[in-house]
């Protein structure tokens, strides 16, 4: 009979970790006496990031003795104490290897649902002072599990833990947490995943999307390859578009409409990367940039300037997430200034596709004069059979608000691309939400640095991206394009990871060990090696940063 041996609690705290300070729940410590565990919590208890730990489907975490002393003879060590491992329930029994996702278990007055494995994150290495644990436990199947609570009540320290039922196609926690985390999945296993309805709604969204991921064929090519200026026609006051081919005429892979290319110019010493996205309709032989002149902008004005027909440049191949779906819902193509260039692409998309949807195209500028693309887009819109326009020039009417766009009549159940300052975006995003549009179907683009991930850290930087402090590094540069930063490497950094965070370029993690992907980075140009090895390779074409380091010269977009 299995039964509970620890019932730990712990409210969050802040806590010191390199350098900084984390404010995590993870340090739990065992209570006596009965204790009430309700829908979203057990009394006494509490988690420091709910968007990785807690709520009703994360609400009690499970570990085992019997795993406790696996790790005290794996790690050598004598000192881990019931709790340690963040658990609210130290268990005797109840393996990962046979417990079920959906599985109903009955303890004191409570009875749970098994929802998902552990969250990989990088504060059990913290607590336990061994940072690569969040990889040992998934590649040692020993994760440990959440649940959800069923019916509220009182449990404490010595009850039995009684199965209630049995979760449909049985799959242990062990089984989950490698489909997601190791490689060698089966679409079988995936469907089957996302079958259970017990599964949180995060683990299935993720299975979700590795069963379209594995369709999916890498196209492009790797790194930077050159291609040549076949025509500059201005476009406006301050904006030129820029025609590329290859130099022997040859075909180009077919980019899908709304993403990028990044080009890397010699226009200073490193030479500068940029991103700029594809302005036309998808061509074989052809690929268009739009750019506009800034005033202090190294990289536009030696493109305005300098590039001339025949020149090559170097290009790293299409890429980006920010493209349109094939659906048949209404499409709200919404842009400003510069902003128009990947909705455009998208536009030309629809039109040569014979598209019967209905098309909005919004689009705010400051005036007729600086107005790219005017009369292309009223081309283009003239072989949609249901497209509307809608102009906003800003020197007459001022900026597009939500009063505005309401007044519009845009249909609820459109899917909105929108692309624009990042003011306007986060407006509109707000404003499209106001109006009805679901918050899952507003996409856009953005150029600049992503938003961090850094869970649980309180003191996370808004510094700009900045070289190092300390010596100068001798090592490979490293380029972080979205942050229009390149330094030297340095040896004192155990991964581009820590090299980024010294230079206060945004970041994304959550495990530090190669496990969650989290950290997955396009690798634009360059090769690294890994220490420690994910347990799963990255995808084609990027790295993991945070158990990275070069072996030459990389560029990042990051």
């Amino acid at each position: 009979m299995a039964r509970l041996l620890s019932l730990n609690v712990g409210k969050p705290k802040d806590v010191p970790w390199q350098g900084r300070t984390v404010h995590t729940g993870i340090f739990k410590s065992p209570v006596g006496g009965p204790v009430m565990v309700r829908r979203l919590n057990i009394d006494g208890d509490g988690q420091g990031d709910l968007n990785g730990h807690g709520g009703e489907q994360r609400a009690v975490l499970v570990y085992q003795r019997q795993s406790y002393e696996y790790w005290r003879d794996q790690l050598g060590r004598d000192d881990l104490e019931y709790g340690q491992f963040g658990e609210n329930f130290t268990v005797d029994g109840l393996a990962d290897d046979e417990v079920h996702i959906g599985d109903r278990y009955r303890i004191g007055e409570a009875e749970f649902e098994v929802t998902q494995p552990r969250v990989t994150c990088f504060r059990v290495g913290m607590r336990l002072g061994e940072p690569e644990m969040p990889s040992l436990l998934v590649a040692h199947h020993r994760p440990g599990f959440y649940l959800r609570v069923i019916t509220e009540g009182l449990v404490e320290a010595g009850d039995e833990i009684v199965r209630t039922r049995t979760g449909p196609h049985e799959m242990s926690v062990a089984d989950i947490d490698a489909l997601l985390y190791l490689p060698g999945r089966s679409r079988d296993d995936l469907r089957r995943a996302v079958d259970i309805p017990a599964l949180s709604p995060g683990w299935q969204g993720s299975f979700r999307d590795l069963l379209a991921e594995t369709s999916i064929e890498p196209s492009g090519w790797q790194g930077f390859r050159p291609l040549r200026v076949a025509r500059v026609v201005p476009e406006s006051a301050s904006v030129t578009s820029i025609y590329l081919s290859t130099p022997d005429g040859s075909a180009l892979p077919r980019p899908k409409p709304g993403q990028y290319l990044t080009l890397r110019v010699p226009a200073a010493d490193p030479a500068p990367v940029r991103n700029y996205s594809l302005s036309a309709a998808p061509g074989e032989t052809e690929y268009r940039i739009s750019v506009k002149r800034e005033s202090h902008g190294v990289v536009s004005t030696y493109l305005h300037t300098q590039l001339g027909v025949g020149v090559d440049v170097e290009v790293a191949a299409p890429r980006g997430d920010f493209v349109l779906s094939q659906e048949e819902t209404p499409v709200v193509l919404l842009s400003a200034g510069i902003g128009v260039t990947p909705v455009l692409a998208m536009l030309h998309a629809l039109a040569d596709s014979g598209s019967t949807r209905e098309v909005w195209w919004v689009h705010t500028a400051r005036s007729v004069a600086e107005q790219a693309f005017a009369q292309e887009a009223r081309d283009v819109l003239r072989d949609l059979p249901h497209a509307r326009e809608r102009i906003f020039y800003t020197s007459d009417t001022g900026r597009l608000t939500q009063e505005s766009l309401a007044a519009l009549g845009l249909p609820v159940d459109a899917t909105a691309y929108m692309c624009g300052p990042d003011g306007f975006m986060a407006d509109m995003r707000e404003a499209l939400i106001h109006i009805g549009l679901s918050p899952d179907r507003i996409h856009s683009e953005l150029f600049g640095s992503l938003s961090p991930i850094n869970p649980g850290l309180t003191d996370t930087s808004h510094t700009p991206p900045h070289p190092p402090a300390g010596p100068v590094g001798t090592g490979p540069t490293i380029t972080f394009t979205r942050s229009g930063l390149t330094v030297p490497w340095s040896d004192s950094y155990s991964n581009v990871l820590e090299l980024a965070e010294a230079c206060d370029v945004p970041t994304r993690w959550s495990c530090r060990t190669g496990v969650c992907h989290t950290c997955q980075t396009p690798l634009l140009a360059g090769a690294v090696r890994y220490t420690p090895n994910p347990l799963e390779p990255p995808s084609l074409g990027t790295t993991l940063v945070c158990c990275s380091q070069p072996m030459s010269d990389l560029v990042l977009d990051l």
